[in-house]
């Protein structure tokens, strides 16, 4: 069985108009290449990006640092809540196999480090200058979307045998 890639995307949960029209392409943009798209499940760069994927008629999974999956943005078609506030971070990262990064605060930091600490390639977009090998740095949503599929394809290709047949 194919399990399409997943594609976490973080950033700022306050609204920017500029970083919400650049998460709302990758969004668009994830969806359109038969992609999953994964969040934080709330507004701002959440938000866009969920509704950018819904809107092209693609999967959107919000995991909810609420314990109420009524709290997701309504462009989530599919709301984990997961009650563990910021630990839910570590859900998010875990449940993907590339990470886009637009934009962001501290709560994107903690999802870029738990990211890479778990081996999974991150992504930037107008977010922390964290530099290679932490973060490949992308000037474009069209970029950004292209390498994340890339990273995520490579990281599958290596995952032992084990991890990809059923029991």
């Amino acid at each position: 069985m194919h399990r399409a890639p997943v594609i976490a995307v973080c950033g700022s949960g306050v609204e920017n108009e500029r970083l919400n029209a650049l998460a709302e392409h990758v969004g668009a943009l994830i969806a359109r290449r038969g992609a999953v798209l994964v969040c934080g499940g709330l507004g701002g760069v959440m938000a866009a990006a969920c509704r950018g994927a819904a809107r092209a008629g693609g999967l959107t999974v919000g995991v909810l640092p609420q314990a109420d999956p009524d709290a997701a943005n309504p462009y989530v078609s599919l709301a984990i809540a997961t009650g563990m506030g910021q630990a839910r971070n570590l859900v998010l990262v875990q449940s993907a196999d590339a990470v886009i990064a637009i934009g962001g605060e501290y709560g994107t930091l903690s999802e870029i480090a738990l990211a890479r600490k778990m081996g999974r390639p991150v992504v930037g977009l107008l977010t922390w200058d964290l530099g290679p090998p932490h973060l490949l740095a992308v000037t474009s949503p069209e970029e950004a979307v292209d390498q994340a599929l890339r990273l995520a394809a490579a990281v599958r290709k290596a995952r032992p045998a084990a991890e990809h047949t059923e029991p």
